[in-house]
C-alpha cells in the first residue's frame, strides 16, 4: 500500500507517528510532501489535498470526532449539524470545540472517529433530548446498538436525563423527521401509532387517535411516480373513513405549533377525554 492509499483509508489525514508505525519511512514521507502528493498541515500532521475539515480538526486537536460531529461518520441520523466540532480528547482540547472525556469502547477504525457507543453516550449526555433521540433511534434501527445496552452504560443520578431520552426511542421511525413528529404528537397528549398497516391503504407513517392519518413527506414524494401513488393512497384513505394530513420537514422542525394546532383541529369533536 502506498502512502496516498493509506491516508485515504485513514480519512485523508493522519499524524506522522501513525504513518511511521504503519511501516512508511521518513524518506517516503518527505518525498510525498515535496511532490505535493500530501500536505504538511503542521509539524507531525500530514493530509491529502482537500481532506475533510472535520477529520482535520480531530487530528489537529489530538482527538476523535464524537457526539454530533461523529454521528454521520457512522451513518447515524442527525437533525442539525453542530455549530462546533465535538471531540473526544483524553487530555486538553482545542479552543472553540466541545470536548468530551470519557471513553467506554475504543474506536477500531483508522479514521479519527470515536466508536458508536462513545458517540451515542456523549450525544445522550450533551445534545437536546429530541436530537439525541434521533441519533439513538437511527442506531437502534440499524441494529448497531440496543436500548438495554445503552441503559446499562448510563448508571447513577448524573445519567438520569440521558436515560429519560432512551424512553423516547422505540425504533419504529424510518427517518429523523419521523422521530421528531412522533415525539411532537405524543408530547401533545395525542394517542399515536406508528407505521400502521391499514387494509386497502398500506403502511402509514402515523395513525392518530385511530382515525387521523399523518404522512411525513420527504424529497422522494416530489417525484411524479410517488405523487401519483400518494394521491391514490389519500383517496383510498378518505373513502375508507380516515382523515389525512401531510407535512414536510420544514413544517415539523420549524413550525411544530402550527402542525399540532391543525392536528387538533381535525381531532377536536371526535376525541372524548
Amino acid at each position: 500500500m502506498d502512502l496516498r492509499r493509506f491516508l485515504e483509508n485513514a480519512g485523508s489525514v493522519a499524524r506522522t507517528q501513525t504513518i511511521l508505525r504503519a511501516g512508511f519511512s521518513d524518506r517516503e514521507i518527505r518525498n510525498a510532501a515535496a511532490s505535493g502528493e500530501v500536505c504538511r498541515l503542521r509539524h507531525g500532521v500530514l493530509a491529502l489535498p482537500g481532506a475533510p475539515s472535520d477529520l482535520v480538526a480531530a487530528v489537529l486537536g489530538n482527538g476523535l470526532l464524537t457526539c454530533a460531529s461523529g454521528a454521520t461518520r457512522h451513518g447515524l441520523w442527525l437533525l442539525h449539524q453542530p455549530d462546533q466540532v465535538h471531540l473526544l480528547c483524553r487530555h486538553g482540547g482545542p479552543q472553540n470545540t466541545v470536548v468530551h472525556r470519557e471513553s467506554l469502547v475504543p474506536h477500531r477504525t483508522a479514521e479519527p472517529v470515536a466508536s458508536i457507543t462513545d458517540i451515542l453516550i456523549h450525544g445522550l449526555r450533551c445534545l437536546p433530548e429530541v436530537e439525541a433521540a434521533v441519533m439513538v433511534e437511527s442506531a437502534v434501527r440499524q441494529g448497531v446498538t440496543t436500548l438495554p445496552y445503552l441503559r446499562q452504560r448510563l448508571p447513577g443520578n448524573r445519567n438520569g436525563a440521558a436515560r429519560k431520552v432512551l424512553d423516547l426511542v422505540d425504533g419504529t421511525a424510518d427517518s429523523a423527521i419521523e422521530v421528531v413528529a412522533r415525539l411532537l404528537f405524543r408530547a401533545a397528549g395525542i394517542y399515536t401509532q406508528t407505521q400502521v398497516d391499514l387494509p386497502g391503504i398500506g403502511f402509514v407513517d402515523f395513525l392518530l387517535e385511530g382515525f387521523l392519518i399523518v404522512e411525513i413527506d420527504g424529497r422522494s414524494h416530489l417525484e411524479p411516480r410517488q405523487v401519483k401513488k400518494d394521491r391514490l393512497r389519500n383517496n383510498a384513505s378518505i373513502l375508507t373513513g380516515y382523515a389525512v394530513l401531510r407535512y414536510g420537514y420544514a413544517d415539523v422542525v420549524y413550525n411544530p405549533e402550527k402542525v399540532v394546532a391543525e392536528v387538533w383541529q381535525v381531532l377536536r369533536g371526535r376525541v372524548i377525554r
